[in-house]
């Protein structure tokens, strides 16, 4: 009966579109290294490139109902600024979401702008601030939605007119990042954001008083050779919204395979991240020049595990990373 109650409760939660880990929380991907701007918009242009497309789907907990399907992609373009090795970050951050029995949808259009200072003409050594806002469409299918009223004859029962609203959101965000030693492969980051600066109000009835709630993220991220043919990356979200926190943090083990290993055939990577008292998230990634694959899913450790069966969200990452001009490959340039 336990677990029938349990179920029951999960049910509803999800067709009204609401996470019970994170009820009001923002939308969130355990592979929260291939979505870099949801993090923070300063994270725009820092990797080994001028160009990256990046895309994130999730398809979470339909082994219980009509439940959570994700889609992430973000494009950025990198462009040196000046005669020194300062830099320029152009993007865009898109995001849909859909949950629920009725269809709860959220679409996000954001582009983003970061700026690279240079504080070193002889290494990698940035500080980087970035910009991220636009608007975004929140709406729900009303004719699956079944209340009592429906019953008496009274139609939903509710007072609202339209199921869909949209307000402008806006992110900005501060990192710095480093080559470690003599070694350009080898490197950190740290950064923070501030993520809802213009406070948009959160509700189908506009109620101003339903605003939604800053979120703070504070990122880190570290990247080694462990051996001339393999190194080890390890990133780090910790974030607040209100009442809410969350801490995601793992490594990635990669191998690289192929004759030549400055550039090599392929590298294989093996890892797990963990999502602190919610889920176990096991990673692997393949990359082949200019693109990877990554594949995850999440192992329900929350108080739902029985409810779930351990079952939580399968996602699937694609990304290419590629130079327009050749000319920055020879440059100091923001990286990890």
């Amino acid at each position: 009966m336990e677990k029938k109650i349990q179920y029951i409760i999960l049910s509803l939660l999800v067709a009204f579109g609401l996470r019970p880990q994170a009820i009001s929380q923002d939308i969130h991907f355990s592979q929260f290294f291939e979505a870099p701007l949801l993090r923070n918009p300063s994270l725009a242009g820092i990797f080994t490139g001028d160009i990256r497309v990046q895309t994130v789907f999730r398809d979470q907990w339909n082994s219980l109902t009509n439940a959570y399907k994700t889609f992430s992609i973000n494009a950025e373009y990198k462009m040196p600024v000046g005669k020194g090795s300062d830099f320029f970050t152009t993007g865009i951050q898109l995001l849909h979401d859909r949950a629920g029995t009725v269809s709860w949808v959220s679409t996000h259009v954001l582009p983003a702008l970061n700026y690279h200072k240079s504080l070193s003409n002889g290494k990698n050594r940035y500080l980087s601030l970035g910009f991220m806002g636009g608007f975004v469409q929140r709406s729900f299918d009303r004719s699956k939605m079944t209340t009592n009223s429906q019953y008496d004859g009274m139609g939903d029962g509710e007072t609202f007119i339209k199921p869909k609203y949209t307000y402008m959101d806006a992110a900005a965000g501060m990192s710095y990042n480093s080559q470690i030693g003599e070694n350009p492969n080898n490197n950190f980051f740290l950064g923070v954001a501030y993520h809802h600066l213009t406070k948009p109000k959160n509700s189908f009835y506009r109620d101003a008083s339903a605003e939604l709630e800053a979120k703070w993220v504070g990122s880190a991220g570290i990247r080694f050779s462990v051996t001339p043919a393999s190194y080890l990356t390890l990133q780090a979200d910790h974030s607040r919204q209100g009442q809410f926190q969350e801490t995601i943090a793992g490594a990635l083990y990669g191998i690289k395979l192929g004759d030549d290993w400055d550039k090599p055939l392929y590298t294989l990577h093996g890892g797990a991240f963990i999502r602190w008292e919610d889920a176990l998230i096991p990673v692997i990634k393949l990359d082949y020049t200019p693109f990877s694959v990554s594949f995850s899913y999440d192992v329900n450790l929350s108080k739902l595990k029985t409810s779930s069966y351990g079952r939580g969200g399968f996602e699937i990452g694609i990304s290419y990373i590629g130079f327009i001009s050749r000319e920055i490959e020879t440059l100091n340039c923001p990286r990890f």
